[in-house]
């Protein structure tokens, strides 16, 4: 893979360090109270030059997760295991190491990302279209057709459901360590439950070549 260049990469240093003024300002005031005009001079650029890197204002909180969008389309594609077990050793990892993907992370900042984001209805909605991609990519890689959307469609939301259990248990003041061990059946079980209705994902990709 091509190293970017330097362009490319003072582009990506700008959408992070925008991003990151962003979210402290939401953090810190709540979103509705937070003007794009404030951003802007916080970061010390023009409101156009902001909306060409964010053309919505939610933006600059789901840019953060941007980078998750193809998550489970990318572990599909490089393992030789069955997709839904690659998925599920994935997702277990990512408890684990107490991945913010998957709720299982108690860091005050984290927590506190997570209330902004699932606590403000313009970032739910707009959260909708990452969901829309995050499955079409999974969808596209599992062949594209119909049966294979209906399979992305269940995989994302059973991943979703378990981060959203994980957090809204430590938000509410459960230790980390006394929600890891529910987090990690609640996942084997639901994925169990995904293989048994989607016994096709269960081949390795070169059985099914």
């Amino acid at each position: 893979m091509t190293a970017p260049g330097l362009r490319e990469r003072k582009k990506q240093r700008m959408y992070e360090t925008v991003s990151e003024i962003a979210i402290r300002l939401f953090l810190e005031k709540g979103f509705d109270a937070v003007s794009v005009a404030e951003i802007a001079a916080a970061a010390e650029i023009s409101k156009p030059t902001l909306f060409r890197y964010f053309p919505a204002k939610e933006d600059l909180v789901l840019h953060r997760i941007a980078d998750h969008e193809d998550e489970a389309a990318r572990v599909v594609a490089q393992s030789d295991e069955a997709p839904l077990v690659a998925l599920c050793r994935h997702f277990l990892e990512g408890l684990e190491r107490d991945d913010p993907v998957t709720g299982l992370n108690d860091h005050p900042g984290v927590l506190a990302f997570h209330s902004l984001l699932y606590g403000t209805p313009a970032l739910v909605a707009r959260a909708h279209g990452h969901l829309e991609r995050q499955e079409a990519a999974l969808a596209e890689v599992l062949g594209g057709d119909l049966d294979a959307r209906l399979a992305a469609g269940q995989i994302i939301a059973v991943r979703r459901i378990l981060a959203m259990e994980n957090w809204r248990r430590i938000a509410a003041g459960e230790p980390l360590e006394d929600v890891r061990g529910d987090a990690v059946a609640a996942a084997e079980r639901a994925f169990g439950v995904l293989a048994d209705g989607l016994p096709w994902l269960t081949r390795a990709r070169t059985e099914s070549a």
